[in-house]
């Protein structure tokens, strides 16, 4: 079950430290010699002692090995710093052997956006209740499964029982945070696989547990996000200063962008 994880970490150079770290009230940061990585704050899980304790300074790949805590505030910390080394503009062109192009166009990425002619007419499951999902619903048919479900939502068990019927799954990057990932990862597994969200790792490590899609985000203007984030915004105060980005496994095994 920790595969993945292991994965992750032992990904991570040793020679990396911890320059900084904020724990938002929505969004994560950790600050690497590579730059700026963001997850999202999940708050609860298990209890621990809360003694406060000197992150700055210590090794990155230390503080990656975080994303296997049950206290879940920790594993945020965890996520981001491995996002940190990770998601980065260098660490896309590397994989894809293409330059990496920025947009003026924040949206440009957007996941959804980019699948919509994809998804058409087909059975599509969305673990997380992302922003602006009700304009799915006429392109194909949708079930939305989230921990704390609105309206016409699926309550994440039933994801025991719609999975395996999906053709198309996007699953949330929280879910590495909150431990839940590798199940989702089995019941999809007949499923084209797009792992969607600022928590998502830009990292071929995922190809080899079915995912089909990656579909993150890097930080740009690490200025602008780190204000945004101090003062409590959600992903929109400083969605101009990161940019969207999907990579896909072709047939072949290249990784491409789209």
């Amino acid at each position: 079950m920790w595969d993945i994880y292991d994965d992750l970490i032992d990904s991570i150079p040793d020679n990396l430290t911890v320059q900084d770290c904020m724990l938002g009230l929505h969004w994560t940061l950790v600050k690497s010699d590579f730059g700026t990585g963001m997850a999202m704050t999940v708050k609860g899980g298990r209890e621990t002692s809360n003694e406060y304790r000197e992150l700055v300074g210590m090794p990155l790949k230390n503080l990656a090995g975080w994303v296997k805590s049950w206290n879940w505030p920790e594993a945020s910390l965890g996520m981001a710093a491995i996002n940190s080394a990770l998601n980065t503009a260098h660490q896309v062109s590397a994989l894809t052997n293409q330059a990496f192009q920025t947009t003026q166009d924040p949206e440009k990425g957007n996941a959804f956006s980019t699948f919509l002619p994809y998804i058409k007419d087909k059975k599509v499951a969305v673990i997380g209740h992302f922003p602006n999902l009700n304009r799915l619903q006429e392109f194909c048919q949708l079930s939305i499964l989230e921990r704390v479900p609105q309206k016409d939502d699926y309550p994440d068990p039933a994801c025991e029982y719609l999975l395996p019927e999906e053709e198309v799954v996007f699953i949330t990057g929280t879910a590495l945070i909150n431990k839940t990932m590798p199940r989702l990862l089995t019941l999809a597994n007949n499923s084209h696989i797009i792992l969607v969200g600022p928590s998502v790792p830009i990292s071929p490590v995922l190809f080899n547990y079915g995912v089909n899609v990656i579909s993150s985000t890097v930080v740009l203007n690490e200025e602008l996000v780190w204000r945004a984030v101090k003062q409590g915004g959600t992903m929109k105060a400083f969605i101009s200063g990161s940019q969207m980005i999907n990579i896909r496994k072709q047939r072949d095994g290249r990784l491409c962008t789209i």
